[in-house]
């Protein structure tokens, strides 16, 4: 299993977070953008419906509350005399009482309504400017500065609900409480715009520091951090707990797989000493110098391979030939190895200490006489390396544990995670291996 780095997984979180700020930022300037573009087409719309042109001039009467009339003081078959100006109107468009107005009328909603001031036309027989009252700023710049407000905002927020360890709920909670504070100082920051000066000013240096909308927004940009630090947290979690998972069950897989070749060693050892002191016995020096020799490199074999999960054919043939040297010797012209091997297998690959079990179980389970000699078979078909014997039974068949071959099986399954075959028909008992080749290492 690779491990990931620190420094890798600082980096995506970075790269995550600037990318979630990017689209929060897009969706809370576009989604409230388009609203007030339907919106104002909407109002435009139905105000162009109700809108009726005034070509007379009338005068404007303010009252002592603030909201005025225009008077039209003579209208041949005309229905109205005289035009509802609000208060705030009058305001911010700066008229005086007495001002003579010629302007577009709203049609009231209702019959019994006054019609209400549009748009003004001339202001005291001049062409009245808007632009000398308001200097709007410009609608890309404006843009420009939302976005990248809240781009700010959002990875600010992310950043602060993503980075460390936020592994228990009363941790997410803090960095909760800390986005929250953060949100509302970034808040005071947000660019805002002036309409009388035409600039874009911080909002708390503006006029109204509570603005409905500015607080919606970042309302939804801390409600969506949130959720998205939620999120992470518990994907952070899942992984933590998968890459723990990973961990013991590579710790357990190494456990068996030791226990396993822990039992291998003895089985083999007890079985070479039986034999060897077979030859002293009968004082066999020269045998047993051999077989001391044979001896010696199957167990140098198993000192240097016993540990490995993989070696070549090549080597495990060498080992098995010296290690049926040894039971030849016990089985003097009884047991014969007959081995077939395709030269290009040779340096694929298999479990160490593979043959020798199939070999002790071949010999331990069947009847080896001059008269009925036990041929093993080692040879490779296709992808496979194939050890089949026939089946002899003895007289007094030795109670068996299966030990031997069910180490095999789950050792190739540990080690390659494929699984052997194992046939048996009655007369001949099968042993199918599956070999990697070296590329697939």
């Amino acid at each position: 299993m690779t491990a990931t780095s620190p420094t890798s997984t600082r980096s995506s979180v970075w790269i995550a977070n600037l990318l979630v700020a990017l689209a929060i930022s897009l969706i809370v300037n576009f989604s409230y953008l388009l609203l007030l573009i339907v919106e104002q087409r909407s109002d435009s719309e139905t105000e162009e419906k109700r809108t009726l042109v005034m070509p007379q001039e009338g005068r404007l009467s303010i009252t002592p509350d603030g909201y005025g009339y225009i008077i039209y003081p003579s209208l041949n078959g005309s229905t109205v005399d005289s035009v509802y100006v609000p208060a705030p109107r009058i305001h911010r468009l700066r008229l005086q009482d007495g001002d003579r107005l010629i302007v577009d009328l709203v049609a009231p909603r209702c019959d019994k309504a006054h019609y209400v001031i549009g748009k003004i036309k001339q202001r005291n027989g001049f062409p009245f400017d808007y632009s000398s009252l308001f200097n709007r700023p410009s609608k890309t710049r404006d843009t420009i500065y939302q976005l990248l407000y809240y781009f700010l905002l959002a990875f600010v927020l992310l950043s602060i609900l993503s980075f460390g360890r936020v592994n228990t709920s009363r941790r997410f909670a803090m960095r909760c409480v800390w986005s929250a504070a953060a949100a509302v100082a970034l808040y005071m920051l947000a660019p805002t715009s002036d309409w009388h000066t035409g600039d874009i000013v911080l909002n708390f240096r503006s006029r109204h520091h509570f603005d409905f909308v500015l607080i919606l927004k970042c309302s939804f940009t801390l409600v969506v951090a949130m959720l998205y630090g939620w999120i992470y947290r518990l994907g952070t979690q899942r992984q933590a707990m998968a890459v723990e998972n990973e961990r013991l069950k590579n710790e357990n897989l190494i456990t068996r797989y030791n226990m396993l070749v822990s039992q291998v060693n003895p089985h083999f050892f007890f079985n070479s000493l039986n034999s060897l002191a077979m030859l002293v016995r009968e004082r066999h020096d020269d045998k047993a110098l051999t077989y001391i020799d044979q001896l010696s490199y199957t167990f140098r074999y198993i000192l240097q391979n016993g540990q490995n999960t993989l070696v070549t054919l090549g080597d495990e043939l060498r080992f098995a030939e010296a290690y049926a040297y040894l039971f030849k010797i016990r089985y003097a012209d009884k047991l014969f190895f007959d081995i077939e091997v395709d030269v290009r297998c040779h340096s694929w690959l298999l479990p160490a200490l593979t043959l020798q079990p199939l070999i002790d179980n071949a010999v331990k389970h069947n009847t080896i006489t001059t008269q009925r000699p036990l041929h093993i078979s080692i040879r490779t078909e296709a992808d496979f390396l194939v050890i089949s014997n026939p089946i002899v039974p003895k007289l007094e068949a030795e109670p068996g544990t299966g030990i031997g071959l069910e180490n095999l099986r789950n050792r190739w399954e540990l080690i390659t995670g494929q699984k052997i075959e194992i046939h048996n028909d009655g007369v001949t008992f099968t042993v199918r291996l599956p070999l990697q080749k070296p590329s697939s290492r």
